[in-house]
Protein backbone atom coordinates (compact mmCIF):
# COMPACT_ATOMS: atom_id res chain seq x y z
CA UNK A 1 0.00 0.00 0.00
CA UNK A 2 0.93 3.40 -0.71
CA UNK A 3 1.88 5.71 2.19
CA UNK A 4 0.08 8.54 2.65
CA UNK A 5 2.86 11.01 2.22
CA UNK A 6 3.05 10.08 -1.28
CA UNK A 7 4.24 13.01 -3.44
CA UNK A 8 1.73 14.04 -5.88
CA UNK A 9 2.56 16.79 -8.83
CA UNK A 10 0.05 19.24 -10.06
CA UNK A 11 0.40 21.21 -13.49
CA UNK A 12 -1.83 24.30 -14.28
CA UNK A 13 -2.35 28.24 -13.63
CA UNK A 14 -2.98 29.49 -10.17
CA UNK A 15 -5.02 32.93 -10.90
CA UNK A 16 -5.59 36.17 -9.03
CA UNK A 17 -9.13 36.12 -7.80
CA UNK A 18 -11.25 39.31 -7.33
CA UNK A 19 -14.93 39.33 -6.19
CA UNK A 20 -17.15 41.71 -5.13
CA UNK A 21 -18.47 41.56 -1.04
CA UNK A 22 -20.20 38.98 0.24
CA UNK A 23 -23.43 38.48 -2.68
CA UNK A 24 -23.05 42.18 -4.18
CA UNK A 25 -22.87 41.88 -8.02
CA UNK A 26 -19.55 43.19 -9.34
CA UNK A 27 -18.49 46.48 -8.86
CA UNK A 28 -21.81 47.57 -6.82
CA UNK A 29 -19.35 49.39 -4.70
CA UNK A 30 -15.95 50.10 -5.27
CA UNK A 31 -14.16 47.24 -2.97
CA UNK A 32 -12.94 43.97 -4.26
CA UNK A 33 -11.43 41.01 -1.86
CA UNK A 34 -8.08 39.64 -3.34
CA UNK A 35 -7.44 35.84 -3.32
CA UNK A 36 -5.88 33.24 -5.27
CA UNK A 37 -7.09 30.24 -6.91
CA UNK A 38 -7.38 27.85 -10.11
CA UNK A 39 -7.71 24.43 -10.85
CA UNK A 40 -4.48 22.45 -10.48
CA UNK A 41 -3.56 24.71 -7.32
CA UNK A 42 -7.05 24.23 -5.86
CA UNK A 43 -6.40 20.69 -5.92
CA UNK A 44 -2.65 21.23 -4.34
CA UNK A 45 -4.06 22.83 -1.53
CA UNK A 46 -6.35 20.05 -1.10
CA UNK A 47 -3.77 17.05 -1.32
CA UNK A 48 -1.34 19.42 1.45
CA UNK A 49 -4.05 19.72 3.96
CA UNK A 50 -5.01 16.13 3.44
CA UNK A 51 -1.24 14.87 4.61
CA UNK A 52 0.74 14.60 1.31
CA UNK A 53 3.73 15.74 -0.27
CA UNK A 54 2.06 17.73 -3.00
CA UNK A 55 4.25 19.73 -5.56
CA UNK A 56 2.53 22.18 -7.44
CA UNK A 57 4.07 23.15 -10.73
CA UNK A 58 3.35 26.75 -12.76
CA UNK A 59 4.70 29.75 -14.32
CA UNK A 60 4.65 32.91 -11.93
CA UNK A 61 6.28 36.36 -12.99
CA UNK A 62 9.36 37.64 -10.36
CA UNK A 63 7.30 40.56 -8.82
CA UNK A 64 5.13 41.40 -5.68
CA UNK A 65 2.19 39.98 -6.95
CA UNK A 66 3.70 36.64 -8.36
CA UNK A 67 5.40 36.53 -4.64
CA UNK A 68 1.78 36.55 -3.41
CA UNK A 69 0.90 33.88 -5.27
CA UNK A 70 3.61 31.82 -4.09
CA UNK A 71 3.43 32.92 -0.23
CA UNK A 72 -0.67 31.87 -0.57
CA UNK A 73 0.40 28.29 -2.06
CA UNK A 74 3.06 27.60 0.91
CA UNK A 75 0.67 29.20 3.74
CA UNK A 76 -1.53 25.82 2.85
CA UNK A 77 1.63 23.58 2.91
CA UNK A 78 1.63 23.24 -1.03
CA UNK A 79 5.61 22.58 -2.44
CA UNK A 80 6.96 25.38 -4.76
CA UNK A 81 9.82 24.86 -5.50
CA UNK A 82 9.12 23.94 -8.57
CA UNK A 83 7.64 26.91 -9.83
CA UNK A 84 9.38 28.63 -12.43
CA UNK A 85 9.59 32.68 -12.02
CA UNK A 86 8.99 34.22 -15.78
CA UNK A 87 6.91 36.28 -18.09
CA UNK A 88 5.17 39.53 -17.18
CA UNK A 89 1.58 38.89 -15.43
CA UNK A 90 -0.24 36.65 -13.29
CA UNK A 91 -3.80 35.64 -14.50
CA UNK A 92 -6.70 37.15 -13.09
CA UNK A 93 -10.28 36.32 -12.73
CA UNK A 94 -13.42 38.14 -11.75
CA UNK A 95 -15.61 36.24 -9.68
CA UNK A 96 -19.31 37.42 -8.72
CA UNK A 97 -21.88 35.01 -6.31
CA UNK A 98 -24.84 34.36 -7.66
CA UNK A 99 -28.22 33.96 -4.92
CA UNK A 100 -31.23 32.08 -5.76
CA UNK A 101 -32.43 32.43 -9.41
CA UNK A 102 -29.14 35.08 -10.22
CA UNK A 103 -26.21 32.81 -11.45
CA UNK A 104 -22.72 33.20 -10.35
CA UNK A 105 -20.48 34.61 -13.51
CA UNK A 106 -16.30 34.73 -14.16
CA UNK A 107 -14.84 36.76 -16.23
CA UNK A 108 -11.48 36.30 -17.29
CA UNK A 109 -8.20 38.31 -17.68
CA UNK A 110 -5.53 36.13 -18.36
CA UNK A 111 -4.59 35.81 -21.97
CA UNK A 112 -0.44 36.09 -21.97
CA UNK A 113 -0.09 35.32 -18.16
CA UNK A 114 3.03 33.79 -17.37
CA UNK A 115 2.14 29.76 -17.84
CA UNK A 116 0.54 30.83 -21.12
CA UNK A 117 4.02 32.21 -22.49
CA UNK A 118 5.72 29.28 -20.48
CA UNK A 119 7.99 27.60 -23.42
CA UNK A 120 7.88 23.84 -22.82
CA UNK A 121 11.47 22.94 -22.75
CA UNK A 122 11.69 25.42 -19.46
CA UNK A 123 10.29 22.33 -17.18
CA UNK A 124 12.70 19.31 -16.71
CA UNK A 125 9.85 17.25 -16.19
CA UNK A 126 12.02 13.91 -15.73
CA UNK A 127 13.05 15.40 -12.85
CA UNK A 128 9.37 17.01 -11.33
CA UNK A 129 8.14 13.42 -11.74
CA UNK A 130 11.12 11.80 -9.60
CA UNK A 131 9.46 9.73 -6.63
CA UNK A 132 5.98 10.92 -8.03
CA UNK A 133 3.40 8.80 -6.80
CA UNK A 134 0.53 10.63 -8.66
CA UNK A 135 0.38 13.42 -11.15
CA UNK A 136 -2.99 15.48 -11.90
CA UNK A 137 -3.89 18.18 -15.01
CA UNK A 138 -7.34 19.40 -16.26
CA UNK A 139 -8.48 20.56 -19.64
CA UNK A 140 -8.35 23.96 -18.47
CA UNK A 141 -4.15 24.03 -18.82
CA UNK A 142 -3.42 23.01 -22.42
CA UNK A 143 -6.56 25.21 -23.38
CA UNK A 144 -4.30 28.06 -22.25
CA UNK A 145 -1.92 27.99 -25.41
CA UNK A 146 -0.11 25.94 -27.78
CA UNK A 147 2.79 26.05 -25.32
CA UNK A 148 0.29 24.92 -22.38
CA UNK A 149 -0.88 22.21 -24.57
CA UNK A 150 2.71 20.68 -25.42
CA UNK A 151 3.47 21.15 -21.68
CA UNK A 152 0.57 19.15 -20.68
CA UNK A 153 1.23 16.17 -22.87
CA UNK A 154 5.03 16.14 -22.09
CA UNK A 155 4.12 16.30 -18.74
CA UNK A 156 1.73 13.25 -18.54
CA UNK A 157 4.60 11.47 -21.10
CA UNK A 158 7.00 11.67 -18.23
CA UNK A 159 4.00 10.64 -15.26
CA UNK A 160 3.86 7.50 -17.29
CA UNK A 161 7.47 6.96 -17.58
CA UNK A 162 7.79 7.48 -13.84
CA UNK A 163 5.71 4.94 -12.96
CA UNK A 164 2.99 7.36 -11.53
CA UNK A 165 -0.44 7.23 -11.95
CA UNK A 166 -2.21 9.96 -13.96
CA UNK A 167 -5.69 11.99 -13.56
CA UNK A 168 -7.40 14.17 -15.60
CA UNK A 169 -10.32 16.69 -14.92
CA UNK A 170 -11.85 17.72 -18.63
CA UNK A 171 -13.08 21.19 -16.69
CA UNK A 172 -14.07 22.16 -20.15
CA UNK A 173 -13.93 26.28 -20.14
CA UNK A 174 -16.00 27.67 -23.19
CA UNK A 175 -14.51 31.48 -22.82
CA UNK A 176 -11.31 29.83 -23.39
CA UNK A 177 -11.70 27.43 -25.80
CA UNK A 178 -13.92 25.99 -28.88
CA UNK A 179 -15.03 22.31 -28.82
CA UNK A 180 -13.73 21.14 -31.37
CA UNK A 181 -10.45 22.38 -30.57
CA UNK A 182 -10.59 20.97 -27.00
CA UNK A 183 -11.60 17.51 -28.84
CA UNK A 184 -9.26 17.84 -31.04
CA UNK A 185 -6.32 18.50 -28.16
CA UNK A 186 -7.14 16.46 -25.16
CA UNK A 187 -8.61 13.05 -27.14
CA UNK A 188 -4.71 11.89 -27.34
CA UNK A 189 -3.85 13.00 -23.84
CA UNK A 190 -6.24 10.52 -22.47
CA UNK A 191 -4.82 7.32 -23.29
CA UNK A 192 -2.12 7.80 -20.93
CA UNK A 193 -4.84 8.75 -18.18
CA UNK A 194 -5.57 6.10 -15.69
CA UNK A 195 -8.64 8.50 -13.88
CA UNK A 196 -10.81 10.90 -15.98
CA UNK A 197 -13.14 13.06 -14.17
CA UNK A 198 -15.64 14.81 -15.41
CA UNK A 199 -19.58 16.11 -15.62
CA UNK A 200 -22.17 15.53 -17.88
CA UNK A 201 -21.50 18.88 -19.95
CA UNK A 202 -17.57 18.51 -20.17
CA UNK A 203 -18.52 14.65 -21.62
CA UNK A 204 -20.74 16.26 -24.09
CA UNK A 205 -18.11 19.46 -25.12
CA UNK A 206 -14.54 17.92 -25.09
CA UNK A 207 -15.47 13.92 -25.81
CA UNK A 208 -18.79 14.42 -27.99
CA UNK A 209 -20.41 11.87 -25.75
CA UNK A 210 -24.04 12.79 -25.05
CA UNK A 211 -25.53 11.24 -21.58
CA UNK A 212 -28.82 10.55 -21.67
CA UNK A 213 -31.81 11.94 -19.54
CA UNK A 214 -29.41 14.78 -18.25
CA UNK A 215 -30.69 18.37 -18.05
CA UNK A 216 -28.74 20.51 -16.29
CA UNK A 217 -30.65 23.57 -16.76
CA UNK A 218 -33.81 21.69 -15.28
CA UNK A 219 -32.05 20.06 -12.57
CA UNK A 220 -32.32 16.79 -13.74
CA UNK A 221 -29.85 13.78 -13.93
CA UNK A 222 -30.85 10.24 -14.38
CA UNK A 223 -28.42 8.23 -13.87
CA UNK A 224 -29.25 5.13 -16.14
CA UNK A 225 -27.51 7.74 -19.11
CA UNK A 226 -23.43 7.57 -17.09
CA UNK A 227 -22.65 4.14 -17.29
CA UNK A 228 -23.05 3.89 -20.84
CA UNK A 229 -21.73 7.06 -21.23
CA UNK A 230 -18.44 6.38 -18.96
CA UNK A 231 -18.14 2.72 -20.70
CA UNK A 232 -17.68 4.74 -23.85
CA UNK A 233 -15.33 6.54 -22.59
CA UNK A 234 -13.24 3.85 -21.39
CA UNK A 235 -13.58 2.21 -24.74
CA UNK A 236 -12.88 5.16 -26.99
CA UNK A 237 -10.47 7.31 -25.19
CA UNK A 238 -8.77 4.44 -22.79
CA UNK A 239 -9.50 5.67 -19.36
CA UNK A 240 -9.88 2.47 -16.95
CA UNK A 241 -11.64 4.72 -14.45
CA UNK A 242 -14.24 7.35 -15.13
CA UNK A 243 -15.78 9.34 -12.12
CA UNK A 244 -18.96 11.66 -13.00
CA UNK A 245 -20.23 14.18 -10.92
CA UNK A 246 -23.86 14.94 -10.90
CA UNK A 247 -24.91 18.56 -9.77
CA UNK A 248 -28.66 18.98 -9.47
CA UNK A 249 -28.56 22.90 -9.93
CA UNK A 250 -32.21 23.95 -8.42
CA UNK A 251 -30.79 27.48 -8.14
CA UNK A 252 -27.95 29.44 -7.72
CA UNK A 253 -27.79 28.28 -3.98
CA UNK A 254 -29.35 25.15 -3.65
CA UNK A 255 -28.01 22.05 -5.03
CA UNK A 256 -28.45 18.36 -5.22
CA UNK A 257 -24.66 16.76 -4.90
CA UNK A 258 -23.41 13.19 -5.62
CA UNK A 259 -21.16 11.12 -8.09
CA UNK A 260 -20.98 7.79 -9.92
CA UNK A 261 -17.58 6.37 -10.87
CA UNK A 262 -17.08 3.44 -13.81
CA UNK A 263 -14.69 1.02 -13.02
CA UNK A 264 -13.84 -1.13 -16.40
CA UNK A 265 -11.77 -3.71 -14.81
CA UNK A 266 -14.59 -4.60 -12.28
CA UNK A 267 -17.56 -4.07 -15.12
CA UNK A 268 -19.03 -1.89 -12.24
CA UNK A 269 -20.76 1.63 -11.61
CA UNK A 270 -20.44 3.05 -8.12
CA UNK A 271 -23.21 5.60 -6.87
CA UNK A 272 -21.90 7.84 -4.33
CA UNK A 273 -24.01 9.42 -0.99
CA UNK A 274 -25.92 12.60 -2.29
CA UNK A 275 -26.01 15.71 -0.17
CA UNK A 276 -28.49 18.81 -0.72
CA UNK A 277 -26.27 21.40 -0.63
CA UNK A 278 -26.82 25.28 0.63
CA UNK A 279 -24.32 26.76 -1.26
CA UNK A 280 -21.70 29.59 -0.12
CA UNK A 281 -19.54 28.87 -3.10
CA UNK A 282 -19.24 26.55 -5.41
CA UNK A 283 -15.61 27.61 -7.56
CA UNK A 284 -13.13 24.91 -6.63
CA UNK A 285 -15.87 22.11 -5.74
CA UNK A 286 -14.58 19.69 -8.64
CA UNK A 287 -11.28 19.84 -7.23
CA UNK A 288 -11.74 19.09 -4.27
CA UNK A 289 -13.43 16.11 -5.33
CA UNK A 290 -10.56 15.39 -7.63
CA UNK A 291 -8.46 15.62 -4.80
CA UNK A 292 -10.30 13.39 -2.47
CA UNK A 293 -10.10 10.77 -5.03
CA UNK A 294 -6.33 11.56 -5.15
CA UNK A 295 -6.03 11.13 -1.52
CA UNK A 296 -8.88 8.01 -1.47
CA UNK A 297 -6.54 5.85 -3.65
CA UNK A 298 -2.96 6.74 -2.62
CA UNK A 299 -4.30 5.97 0.81
CA UNK A 300 -5.13 2.57 -0.56
CA UNK A 301 -9.14 2.74 0.45
CA UNK A 302 -11.76 1.02 -1.35
CA UNK A 303 -13.49 2.45 -4.57
CA UNK A 304 -16.39 2.58 -2.28
CA UNK A 305 -14.65 4.53 0.07
CA UNK A 306 -12.71 6.59 -2.13
CA UNK A 307 -15.93 7.44 -3.86
CA UNK A 308 -17.18 8.66 -0.57
CA UNK A 309 -14.83 10.03 0.57
CA UNK A 310 -14.41 12.57 -2.70
CA UNK A 311 -18.23 13.29 -2.74
CA UNK A 312 -17.83 14.63 1.12
CA UNK A 313 -14.71 16.17 0.48
CA UNK A 314 -16.42 18.39 -2.20
CA UNK A 315 -19.45 18.90 -0.24
CA UNK A 316 -17.82 20.39 2.29
CA UNK A 317 -16.15 22.84 -0.11
CA UNK A 318 -19.61 24.23 -1.14
CA UNK A 319 -19.57 25.90 2.42
CA UNK A 320 -15.98 28.00 1.98
CA UNK A 321 -15.64 30.87 0.39
CA UNK A 322 -12.75 31.23 -1.85
CA UNK A 323 -11.11 28.87 -4.23
CA UNK A 324 -9.42 26.50 -1.66
CA UNK A 325 -10.84 23.39 0.41
CA UNK A 326 -9.29 23.96 3.75
CA UNK A 327 -10.52 20.83 5.12
CA UNK A 328 -9.13 17.78 7.03
CA UNK A 329 -9.19 14.04 6.40
CA UNK A 330 -10.48 13.78 10.36
CA UNK A 331 -13.62 16.05 9.05
CA UNK A 332 -14.57 15.08 5.45
CA UNK A 333 -14.08 11.24 7.29
CA UNK A 334 -16.74 12.38 9.82
CA UNK A 335 -19.22 13.70 6.96
CA UNK A 336 -18.38 10.64 4.74
CA UNK A 337 -19.75 8.65 8.00
CA UNK A 338 -22.91 10.36 7.92
CA UNK A 339 -22.63 13.25 10.19
CA UNK A 340 -24.32 16.40 8.33
CA UNK A 341 -25.73 17.76 11.26
CA UNK A 342 -23.45 20.52 11.45
CA UNK A 343 -23.56 20.92 15.52
CA UNK A 344 -20.98 22.44 16.95
CA UNK A 345 -18.12 20.49 17.64
CA UNK A 346 -16.97 21.43 21.06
Amino acid sequence: MTTPTARVVTFGEIMLRLSPPALERLLQTPALTATFGGGEANVAVSLAHFGLDSVYVTALPAHAVGDAAVRALRAEGVRTDRIVRSGHRVGIYFAETGASQRASTVVYDRAHSSIADLAPDSLDWTAIMNGAAWFHVSGITPALSAHAAESTRRAIDAARSAGARVSFDLNFRRKLWREAEAQRVVGPLLRNVDVLIANEEDLQSVLGIQVAGADVTAGRLEHSGFREAAERVTREFGPPTVAITLRESFSASDNGWSAVMWEAAAGRMLTSQRYDIRVVDRIGAGDSFAAGLIYGFISGRTSEETLRFAVAASALKHTIPGDFNRVSVDEVDRLARGDASGRVQR
